[in-house]
């Protein structure tokens, strides 16, 4: 029986963005399977939306790619989470200088924790580098248009919760 590779793509994805969508796509050239993997954690969580709005939204923007993209989402360490799924590679998207410091630390951590697990970085496509979860819901919370920046079906998402949803503009 063929050896299927599965990597685990974790972040927050509040909400998810054209750049991961991009990351994703660029690591299935690589892997046969990705997890996108949220991560919670119910004491220092401030997500804008919900962990099931979250799956909902990433099962609905990779459904094309059909069983290579799984959602799920996970709480405590990644690399213990990686061994309950079978995975050995954890994927990590750089955009910055600032963004390597931290991911370094964390894979130094994560390998200390379980040396047989890998963290693969690879680098924001070039049109998606500035792009954060971050500054996409403050673009929107002041009045901004994040169309480019997010699927469609995020930006409805995202408009709602800044109108209907009861969160005002600032």
């Amino acid at each position: 029986m063929a050896r299927t590779h599965v990597a685990i793509y974790p972040g927050s994805f509040d909400p998810v963005t054209n750049g991961h969508i991009d990351l994703v796509k660029r690591t299935l050239q690589v892997f046969d399977e990705i997890i996108v993997a949220i991560a919670t954690n119910p004491s220092k969580d401030s997500s804008l939306f919900s962990v099931s709005e979250r799956l909902e939204m990433i099962q609905e923007v990779f459904r094309g790619l059909g069983k290579r993209v799984r959602s799920d989402s996970f709480e405590g360490l990644l690399v213990d989470y990686a061994d309950r799924v079978g995975s050995h590679v954890i994927i990590r998207g750089l955009r910055a200088i600032s963004d390597f410091e931290y991911e370094f630390q964390m894979a130094m951590m994560n390998r200390g924790l379980k040396p047989k697990i890998e963290t693969l970085f690879m680098m924001t496509g070039e049109s998606y580098f500035y792009i954060s979860s971050r500054l996409v819901k403050e673009v929107v919370s002041l009045g901004g248009d994040v169309s480019g920046l997010v699927p469609t079906i995020v930006l409805k998402k995202l408009k709602e919760k800044f109108t209907s949803g009861g969160l005002s503009r600032q």
